[in-house]
């Protein structure tokens, strides 16, 4: 049975556009199909200090896999691409790739190493953005908005919004 999935895509080191579609090439070997991808979103560090701008990207996959094999494979890719460290206790680093699972279908998860959907997405604006970009009716399983809805309440908090934001 195929499962529809989003994921956040992030990349603040190296050729960021390279890292981005490098990771798209290998999701679609790996995981599943792409059917849906935004533009790509130029964006400020979130969360911590870096003189790297970020380039995001959500995409929506078609995938076989269970939530913590999807899990493993996006880690595997994020490995493969050459990234060595992830975020521990909220402590953000640069980064040469990282993808994030946001939704897995309508599924509501809390498992030790996985939680459905994201649990910041809401907060997020680089997330959010790119996401509302390819979805913006989807339905948030635990907050009852669609995506363009969080969006836009993200958009009046002081923590989202950012001056250095652009898309490419």
């Amino acid at each position: 049975m195929e499962h529809t999935v989003y994921l956040s895509l992030g990349t603040n080191l190296g050729d960021k556009e390279k890292n981005l579609q490098a990771a798209m090439h290998q999701i679609e070997k790996q995981i599943g199909r792409i059917t849906s991808r935004s533009a790509f979103y130029a964006t400020a560090p979130w969360g911590f200090e870096s003189a790297n701008s970020f380039l995001n990207a959500a995409i929506e996959v078609q995938t076989r896999l269970s939530p913590l094999a999807l899990l493993d494979a996006t880690q595997q890719i994020e490995k493969q691409l050459g990234r060595r460290k992830k975020t521990v206790n909220l402590q953000y680093a640069d980064r040469l790739i990282d993808i994030d699972l946001l939704f897995y279908d309508h599924l509501v998860m809390r498992h030790e190493r996985l939680q459905l959907p994201h649990p910041l997405l809401h907060l997020r604006r680089f997330v959010l953005e790119p996401l509302a970009a390819i979805a913006p009716d989807l339905l948030h399983p635990l907050l009852f908005k669609d995506v363009r809805t969080l969006l836009a309440e993200c958009l009046k908090m002081p923590t989202c919004t950012d001056d250095a934001y652009g898309m490419l």
